[in-house]
């Protein structure tokens, strides 16, 4: 089996940080959410994966390269305007062959894996087989409606009126059938290749397709407030390590990692916290499920349930919470001889201040 992670999206709703660097590296508990979905792919024993990228390829493969260090092999397939997920598959024709593979979507977070799935499928290999999960309002989703013994009976892209409440999230698994389902379709109304319309196509066409549900934790990281709770739950599973310097005068307190090469100084650290190597602590609180990037300068600051990316300086802040601050960054407080507020703010940036 192979794998196809797709990397081309622009993540619109994660503005600002979008702007600069892929939706998919934004980092989870320290690592791009990228390198936790090719994890979890490898974990499947998959170790040659396709990659689709569009126009942040670049800054994709300085972060992931060849994957070796993941112990994976990597092809990166660009994508040159972001036409449906079908128009992936048709891309990725070349690198997938006639083999099998898994279709992961590489903004979605499952830490605790779908190998379970993956060994009902090459169990079965039913033609398709999509990954569900039990959503509250399915409304925003596509849906899978099944027959009572798993098979799917039809696929509803964002149904008024849902008759399921299992909706697709992210991870397709693949027999060579789908390549004849995705030559026969055509563009929906906004202009895409769907895989939901090749799926479909399966179906009508007296394919096998089935469905399991997924039981876990998942989220969607396309927003800010999804990555803070999907950052919480992974520090949640940390344990802790200590391989940088904590002075005497410093409280660690719960669950933190202190990565090589960082330093806490006068401060008291309340876990789960993860502190990135080379970045320095100084009479700073951190409260729980905060993650702090590698070489991050904090300075008399409170900083909690948020996360700090690499290269961010924050001084003299009191109380940061949910806050993301983005990579080289600096917040601090204004000149001392005056009251107001300086912002020099970006597109699609959110700013909150005490009246």
């Amino acid at each position: 089996m192979k794998a196809l992670v797709l990397s081309g999206g622009s993540g619109t709703r994660l503005r600002p940080f979008s702007h600069s660097m892929p939706k998919q590296l934004i980092p989870i508990a320290n690592k791009p959410v990228l390198e936790h979905v090719l994890r979890n792919v490898r974990d499947l024993g998959v170790t040659e994966i396709g990659v689709i990228v569009g126009d942040r390829a670049e800054q994709i493969q300085a972060v992931i390269g060849d994957g070796s260090a993941l112990g994976v092999e990597i092809t990166y397939i660009p994508q040159e305007a972001p036409l449906g997920l079908a128009h992936c598959v048709e891309l990725a024709r070349p690198f997938l062959g006639d083999d099998d593979f898994v279709m992961y979507l590489g903004d979605n977070m499952l830490p605790e894996g779908v190998e379970r799935i993956a060994d009902e499928f090459t169990a079965g290999r039913p033609a398709a087989q999509v990954v569900v999960h039990k959503v509250p309002d399915p409304r925003a989703f596509g849906v899978a409606e099944l027959a009572a013994d798993g098979r799917v009976e039809r696929l509803v892209e964002k149904p008024q009126e849902p008759k399921s409440d299992l909706a697709l999230i992210g991870v397709y698994f693949f027999t060579p059938a789908i390549h004849k389902a995705v030559a026969a379709i055509e563009p929906s109304a906004r202009g895409e290749l769907e895989i939901t319309d090749a799926i479909q196509w399966l179906v009508a066409n007296g394919d096998e397709v089935k469905a399991s549900e997924y039981k876990g934790y998942w989220k969607d990281t396309g927003r800010i407030e999804d990555v803070l709770e999907c950052n919480r739950k992974l520090l949640d599973d940390l344990k802790p390590a200590t391989e940088g310097e904590v002075d005497a005068a410093s409280t660690l307190i719960g669950t933190v990692v202190v990565e090589a090469g960082a330093k806490v100084i006068g401060s008291r650290i309340e876990g789960p916290v993860v502190i990135g190597a080379g970045s320095v602590v100084k009479d700073s609180h951190i409260g729980p499920h905060t993650s702090i990037g590698r070489d991050v300068r904090l300075t008399g600051t409170s900083i909690e349930y948020s996360i700090a990316l690499d290269d961010a300086t924050i001084s003299h802040v009191r109380d940061l919470h949910s806050s993301v601050i983005g990579r080289s960054a600096s917040v601090g407080p204004s000149d001392r001889s005056t009251r107001h507020h300086r912002l020099v703010v970006g597109d699609h940036t959110r700013v909150e201040v005490a009246a």
